[in-house]
C-alpha cells in the first residue's frame, strides 16, 4: 500500500468494516498502516499510561504486523496493514466480527443476553470472567491472552463508577467511535499550555 505522503491519498476503512474501523482510530495519519508508534500515540489518546501504551504498542504490532502483510517479507517497523487486519483475527474471542471483519449483530447481543445477569444491559467483573471464560477456546492460549487483555483495558478504561461496562460502550469499542470520544473527553480535561 502506498503511503500517503507519497500519493496524498488518505486510507478510509469500509463503512460496514468494523473491524478496520476499529484499527483506523490508531492510524494516526491516516496512511493505512499503523506503526509501533501510532499504535503507542493511540493509546495515550484514549487515557492509558506509558507502560500500557508502550507494552501494548510492542505486542499489538509484533502480533499482527506479518498476519495484515501477506506475501511481503518481514519488515523491522512491524507495519500493520488496516486494510488486512481481518487476516490477524483471534481466537477466543467473542465471534462478533465475521471473519472479514463486518459487525455480526445477533453474536453482539449474545454477549448480553448470555452474560448480564445483573443488568440487562452492562456487565460487571464478574460476568466479564464469565465471559472470557466461555469464549476461550481449548489450546488457544494466544486468543484467550489477546481477548482478556482487550476486555481488561476496555473494563479498565470505561466501567462506570458502579464498575459497570455498558452495552453502548462495548459497541462503541467495536465500531472504534468510543476510541474517538476518548480522545475527545481526555483532551478537554488535559489543560492548555499558555506561552
Amino acid at each position: 500500500m502506498a503511503s500517503s505522503i507519497s500519493t496524498g491519498v488518505k486510507f478510509v476503512p469500509e463503512e460496514d468494516n468494523f473491524l478496520q474501523r476499529h484499527v483506523a482510530f490508531f492510524d494516526r495519519n491516516k496512511d493505512g498502516i499503523v506503526y509501533p508508534s501510532e499504535t503507542f500515540q493511540g493509546f495515550r489518546a484514549i487515557g492509558c499510561g506509558y507502560l500500557l501504551s508502550a507494552v501494548a504498542s510492542v505486542f499489538i504490532n509484533i502480533g499482527l504486523s506479518s498476519k495484515t502483510r501477506p506475501g511481503k517479507g518481514f519488515s523491522i517497523l512491524f507495519p500493520i496493514e488496516v486494510k488486512n487486519i481481518h487476516l490477524a483475527k483471534h481466537g477466543s474471542d467473542s465471534g462478533v466480527y465475521d471473519k472479514d471483519g463486518r459487525f455480526v449483530a445477533s453474536k453482539f447481543e449474545e454477549i448480553f443476553a448470555k452474560h448480564a445477569h445483573t443488568h440487562r444491559d452492562a456487565l460487571t467483573n464478574e460476568e466479564l470472567k464469565e465471559l472470557l471464560n466461555a469464549n476461550k477456546e481449548p489450546n488457544d492460549r494466544k486468543g484467550s491472552i489477546a481477548a482478556y487483555t482487550e476486555w481488561k483495558i476496555l473494563h479498565y478504561l470505561c466501567k462506570d463508577k458502579n464498575g459497570l461496562l455498558h452495552k453502548d460502550t462495548v459497541r462503541a469499542a467495536y465500531d472504534g467511535s468510543l476510541f474517538e470520544k476518548l480522545e475527545k473527553q481526555r483532551s478537554s480535561k488535559t489543560p492548555k499550555k499558555h506561552p
